[in-house]
């Protein structure tokens, strides 16, 4: 088991900046992808990046220049820097653990980013 415990998130006005953070314990794989998704109300969830162990990334072209994932790989940590921020980005965020060579998949309990016009 892997367990996922988010931070950051909150409101703020457009154009302005937000952080989040996740940190990962238990059972964890050497070899896995973090990243963060978001599920705004009424739409389904979807990728906004990730970022794997050996630190390739991939991000929503809706964030790219805007975004960005990082990691610490010895405190299994991630995190997530929103910069300019759009009232498009309101959404839940959660955080995701991935471990691709066994196909073990856990998500945080989500943050809420709002964003103000």
């Amino acid at each position: 088991q892997v367990q996922l415990v988010e931070s950051g998130g909150g409101l703020v006005q457009a154009g302005g900046s937000l952080r989040l953070s996740c940190a990962a314990s238990g059972s964890i794989d050497r070899i896995n992808v973090m990243g963060w998704y978001r599920q705004a109300p009424g739409k389904q969830r979807e990728l906004v990046a990730t970022i794997s162990s050996g630190h390739y990334t991939n991000y929503a072209n809706s964030v790219k220049g805007r975004f960005t994932i990082s990691r610490d790989n010895a405190k299994n940590a991630q995190s997530l820097q929103m910069n300019s921020l759009k009232p498009e980005d309101t959404a839940v965020y959660f955080c995701n653990y991935f471990e691709p060579l066994t196909g073990k998949n856990y998500w945080g309990q989500g943050t809420r980013v709002t964003v103000s016009s």
